[in-house]
């Protein structure tokens, strides 16, 4: 099944894996409001679907993942709304940081500035021997906005990541996946298909696990994080997929989760 919608493509796939694809390719699929708008209301819809399992979120062509915010509109802000427009993007960022199933980034080409904080929200990231990351915000006189400050301390290191947003300078993929901002560098002409395998693999076990897991690491470092994982750990033994899998791992078979 297939949506679209001004400024993104969204395709669900029949093994329940949604392909969203930030479609904007003549502006290097710069993020715009209208653009922001449209990722939170895919993504609400995606979340209460129940035949999507898992999304893969890329850029349209072979240039760019997302090359950034809309400049334009970056220089219209002033106190009032580059303080709003800052919290809009990390909502939206947090709905795909906190979305319950897992998500996928393939970086397909630059992702600069606001691209590499939505890449950086997703739960995984596989790039292209091309991509490019950066946070390029204080050249404009910025900071990065849509929660780049925080989350990318967390994926690369304080020092590392204060060397990047500091310089604004760009890393290409080999050294991202060195300093831990991607998970793997496609090795196929088909970094999608590389995506879809990876999920593959996740989606064979309990989609509960799958959520509580996600709701548990991202607690990681909160004051609250242990309380997290083991409430989530209770949660589930309470589930019947808990029982459908302890008793595949005796009986010797492959378990068939329901989700419940």
């Amino acid at each position: 099944m297939a949506e679209n919608y001004e400024h993104l493509l969204v395709e669900t796939e029949s093994d329940g894996i949604a392909v969203v694809t930030v479609n904007r390719p003549d502006k290097m699929n710069a993020l715009n409001s209208d653009l922001l708008d449209e990722l939170d209301q895919v993504f609400a819809g995606l979340e209460s679907d129940t035949e999507v399992k898992a999304v893969i979120v890329t850029g349209a062509g072979d240039k760019a993942f997302v090359a950034g915010a809309d400049i334009k509109e970056l220089g219209q802000l002033d106190q009032k709304s580059g303080r709003d427009t800052s919290r809009k993007g990390q909502q939206i960022f947090d709905r795909i940081e906190s979305f319950q199933k897992p998500v996928v980034a393939v970086v397909n080409g630059y992702a600069l500035g606001g691209g590499a904080e939505l890449a950086m929200a997703c739960h995984i990231r596989i790039a292209t021997d091309n991509a490019v990351f950066g946070l390029p915000e204080v050249s404009l006189g910025l900071i990065p906005g849509y929660g780049g400050t925080q989350r990318l301390p967390q994926l690369v290191g304080r020092g590392k990541a204060l060397e990047m947003i500091l310089s604004g300078g760009m890393i290409k993929a080999g050294e991202a996946l060195q300093y831990g901002l991607v998970n793997k560098i496609a090795e196929s002409g088909d970094p999608l298909n590389e995506a879809r395998q990876m999920l593959a693999q996740m989606l064979k076990h309990g989609p509960i696990a799958l959520s509580m897991a996600i709701q548990a690491i991202n607690s990681a470092g909160s004051d609250n994080g242990y309380d997290v994982e083991a409430d989530c750990f209770g949660q589930l033994c309470n589930t019947d997929d808990f029982k459908e899998g302890t008793s595949a791992f005796l009986e010797k078979r492959k378990p068939d989760f329901q989700g419940r």
